[in-house]
């Protein structure tokens, strides 16, 4: 049992371990369609069942098996007629068996897709569970897990009802087998004498050696099958093809930093295109912005530099080579991104930062703080870089965690800068310290700058203005003022309009 355990767990182990490194190189598309609850059931629970199959179903069911084999060669080596007259029911046994096999298999996986169903349920609620209780939705909440309960309870009930009928029929059929034997074994007593009575009971006590572990094999049958349904569902998993392709032979410790798109087109779904013939360059060390309403394309663009996306169509280089040509994590390891809604991880503020790297030392963060102008604020806080963040940092202000990102894209000295709406949301103290942490985060490094606030981006070298997934208008800030028609211009009136009505 010992020897089954081990292998159970080992086999575990590595699965899990497998499972986990192909998550982590699956495109974002396939997250943008697949409820983290659901992996995390098939990463957790589906795994763990599947190590059932070892500790509990094989070592009992090669028992089971060894012992029919033995019970049917004392059989026959005794009396074939009387061991064929037994069996005579078998027939039935395995009509009634793929009948319950087929239907507990079904009901099976009910019972694994509503614990994955709960799983998400929880995931996605108790993550927002802030947005449940602002808008008093709590009893609606309440209602629908228990509805999605109820149906995982029906699943249960439903291989339990099988169970119930699929046991009384082996009893049936054990009972049948031994009316057999009494039946013709008593008429071979008083007509012809052929049979003892003593081998008659050896008969009925063989029926029952024989169907006890023909039941306990159908008993061990639901834990192989929940077993088989789990490692499916794994397996679905490991089978997804949604990863990008890491071909590129292409690895350097440096760049430059100059990128160039050359008539790029792009959907998330392969049916709505979302970015339509984009073409712009930016050389080393510039800084180009992206301005444009909600869903214009800007985010899109930064997804598909780092290879999160595939493109559809065209070109993107940098340094002159496709971007295809290097090696993924080469790749990414040159840009740094900033985004506007900014993970922390459970841990530290240093852990956080350095990402639990240790060629990043205490001291690399601390400088790195100084020159983005938050090492104050952090050591301000109690245990200062040791300080803990919580689940998402929620100890933390948005602006604070905004400011540690900016250190943690610092502290890995990328050669390619991305800020994706860095300053929005923001108090006005925090955007100011921002602001200062971006020009320091900008020198010398080719940026991209996505801001809603036009006031963020006047130091840009170029402007680009997208609408719908195209390029409307590019140009320095200067350039794009003098167009009097021009969308940059009318974003910008607009904008500061409102301000002063502020």
């Amino acid at each position: 049992m010992l020897v089954y355990n081990w292998l159970g767990q080992s086999i575990i182990r590595d699965l899990r371990v497998k499972v986990f490194n192909h998550l982590a190189a699956l495109k974002l598309s396939f997250y943008d369609i697949t409820p983290i609850g659901n992996l995390n059931t098939r990463t957790i629970n589906d795994i763990e069942s599947i190590n059932s199959i070892f500790t509990q179903g094989i070592v009992t069911i090669l028992s089971d098996v060894l012992t029919i084999g033995l019970v049917l060669y004392f059989m026959f080596s005794e009396d074939a007629m009387l061991s064929l007259l037994t069996l005579s029911s078998l027939p039935l046994m395995f009509l009634s068996t793929y009948i319950f096999q087929k239907n507990i298999r079904s009901a099976t996986k009910k019972v694994r897709d509503n614990i994955a169903k709960i799983n998400a349920f929880l995931q996605e609620y108790i993550t927002g569970i802030h947005i449940v209780q602002v808008f008093v939705k709590d009893q609606r909440i309440i209602n629908d897990f228990d509805k999605i309960n109820k149906k995982h309870r029906d699943a249960h009930i439903e291989t339990i009802w099988y169970y119930s009928i699929f046991f009384p029929v082996v009893e049936m059929l054990t009972a049948i087998s031994v009316g057999v034997i009494l039946w013709y074994g008593g008429r071979e007593i008083v007509e012809q004498d052929n049979v003892s009575l003593g081998h008659i009971i050896s008969f009925i006590l063989y029926i029952h050696l024989l169907f006890r572990p023909i039941r306990q094999l159908a008993d061990k049958f639901g834990t192989l099958q929940t077993g088989i349904i789990a490692s499916e569902r794994v397996f679905e998993v490991l089978d997804s093809e949604e990863v990008i392709k890491d071909e590129g032979r292409y690895v350097t410790q440096e760049i430059k930093g100059k990128i160039e798109f050359d008539q790029v087109n792009f959907s998330y779904d392969g049916k709505k295109q979302v970015l339509n013939n984009i073409s712009f360059d930016v050389n080393s060390g510039e800084t180009i912005a992206f301005v444009g309403a909600t869903g214009a394309g800007k985010s899109s663009i930064i997804n598909i530099l780092s290879r999160f996306y595939e493109i559809s169509s065209g070109t993107i280089k940098i340094d002159d080579k496709d971007i295809h040509e290097y090696e993924l994590d080469g790749l990414r390891k040159h840009i740094g991104i900033v985004l506007q809604d900014v993970f922390l991880f459970s841990g530290t503020i240093y852990e956080n930062i350095c990402l639990k790297d240790e060629r990043i030392s205490l001291e690399t963060v601390i400088e790195a703080a100084k020159l983005v102008g938050v090492h104050e604020m952090i050591t301000q806080l109690p245990d200062g870089y040791n300080f803990e963040v919580g689940e998402r940092g929620v100890t933390l202000s948005m602006g604070q965690r905004q400011l540690i990102a900016f250190v943690r894209a610092l502290v890995y000295n990328p050669k390619v800068l991305i800020l994706d709406e860095a300053t929005s949301s923001i108090d006005t103290e925090s955007e100011l310290l921002i602001q200062k942490a971006t020009e320091t985060l900008v020198k010398g490094r080719t940026s991209i700058i996505i801001a809603h606030r036009l006031s963020t981006i006047q130091h840009a070298d170029k402007i680009m203005v997208l609408d719908k997934g195209a390029v409307v208008e590019i140009g320095t800030p200067a350039m794009l003022m003098k167009l009097e028609d021009g969308w940059y211009r009318k974003l910008y009136e607009t904008q500061f309009k409102l301000q002063e009505l502020g």
